[in-house]
């Protein structure tokens, strides 16, 4: 017996976009179910009960934005941005609302694909009761612990530095916004002070990336704020 394929809901208004986004989905395994505004969108999440839902933020009726916010006052389930609006006040916007992730059009169907499943393992990772740990790289972070090893052996942080990482990868694979960061690690008063981010994010580089000079694993998402890519 085959195993039950993942569900995605494709917001998207744009026939050709929505039907090359479906078939390249369906070809990975997926499901695809389309909705083409953003209140069959809605409805669609909650009659279909999908696994993920891309959105793009440009519908005929209400804003993708609108969706985002509605989506979030009763679902967890991830969410991606697919949409043509490249400014980065609108994508921080956008993951402010409750989207874990943003891809500007035109998009590579590898990175899609690639960003679909990482949320997807993030969720299902979520809903297990494992022990919770993280990897990415040559590094373990154990969040039970509060505990993080590079190569086996343990590697010392600051408070903050643990802070920073702990909310990283909790959220492993979604982009946070500079305002979620700042709220979790430092508190909701220094929501402004990014410049705090980029010290301690070149700190957790220095001490947890093979090369931090070309870092792999603590993203930075210009102008919006930073990913941990390649955990598991």
């Amino acid at each position: 017996m085959s195993e039950p394929r993942n569900r995605i809901l494709v917001v998207e208004d744009d026939v050709h976009i929505a039907r090359f986004v479906a078939s390249s989905l369906e070809q990975a395994g997926f499901a695809v179910h389309l909705a083409d505004t953003g209140r069959a969108g809605v409805t669609n999440a909650g009659t279909r009960r999908p696994d993920l839902v891309i959105v793009d933020l440009g519908l005929p009726d209400i804003d993708g934005l609108t969706v985002i916010k509605e989506l979030r006052a009763w679902t967890g389930l991830p969410i991606v941005v697919l949409s043509a609006r490249s400014q980065e006040p609108e994508k921080v916007a956008a993951l402010d609302a409750g989207a874990d992730d943003y891809l500007t059009k035109p998009f590579g169907v590898p990175e899609l694909l690639a960003r679909v499943r990482a949320h997807l393992r993030r969720r299902n990772q979520s809903s297990q009761s494992a022990s919770p740990l993280v990897r990415f790289g040559e590094v373990i972070v154990d969040l039970s612990l509060q505990q993080v090893s590079r190569n086996g052996e343990a590697v010392h942080l600051t408070p903050v530095e643990y802070r920073l990482l702990a909310v990283l990868a909790r959220e492993s694979g979604r982009v946070l916004t500079h305002r979620q960061l700042m709220r979790e690690v430092w508190g909701p008063s220094h929501v402004e002070d990014h410049h705090y981010l980029r010290i301690y994010a070149a700190r957790l580089r220095q001490k947890l990336e093979r090369d931090p000079t070309c870092p792999e694993h603590i993203v930075t998402e210009t102008a919006v704020g930073y990913r941990l890519a390649g955990a598991a």
